[in-house]
């Protein structure tokens, strides 16, 4: 079996020391670090010599970039239309609330005009009403008066009167149209 550990790096003192703390708080062997420090700066392709990451900043940005892209997107797509359609249905409710006022007000001067022909058609019903009961009464009234007169023009002519049958004919044909007058 061959021996990996085979090459060396040649560092400085504080170099060591850093490197010391550096893998005690990282809870490592010095050796890893070194190897797992060549794997991060390999992969990542940074320069340890660029302290302010170029690349990190450039993605960040282009991050941040992709982001309000795509609230602007959503913006222009979805809330600019509901802002415009909410203020049109806004206008659109203020003025339905005026025409439902208005139809309100002509409702209630309706109601109160119904309320009134209600009343006055009741008075009309009430009074037709007598009126049918009174025409009721007139008539049971002409029944009754015919028949007593009846009896009358029946009694005086079996009593005899010494009147002419013309006189007498004139007086049953003068009450009985008096009688159908009533």
């Amino acid at each position: 079996m061959k021996d990996v550990n085979i090459k060396s790096v040649r560092y400085p003192v504080a170099t060591d020391q850093k490197l010391e703390t550096l893998a005690l708080k990282l809870g490592r062997t010095k050796k890893l670090v070194i190897v797992q420090l060549v794997d991060y700066f390999y992969r990542s392709k940074k320069d340890p010599l660029d302290f302010n990451d170029e690349l990190l900043k450039k993605e960040l940005v282009n991050g941040n970039n992709r982001i309000i892209a795509f609230i602007k997107k959503q913006e222009s797509d979805f809330l600019f239309p509901i802002f415009t359609t909410t203020g049109e249905l806004i206008t659109i409710a203020k003025q339905h609330t005026t025409h439902f006022k208005t139809i309100s007000g002509h409702l209630v001067e309706e109601a109160k005009k119904t309320a009134l022909v209600s009343s006055h058609v009741g008075s009309i019903e009430k009074s037709m009403t007598k009126i049918l009961t009174q025409m009721e009464e007139k008539a049971v009234l002409k029944s009754s008066f015919k028949k007593i007169l009846e009896y009358y023009i029946n009694q005086r002519e079996t009593l005899g009167w010494p009147t002419s049958n013309v006189k007498k004919e004139e007086l049953q044909t003068h009450v009985r149209q008096s009688l159908q007058n009533l």
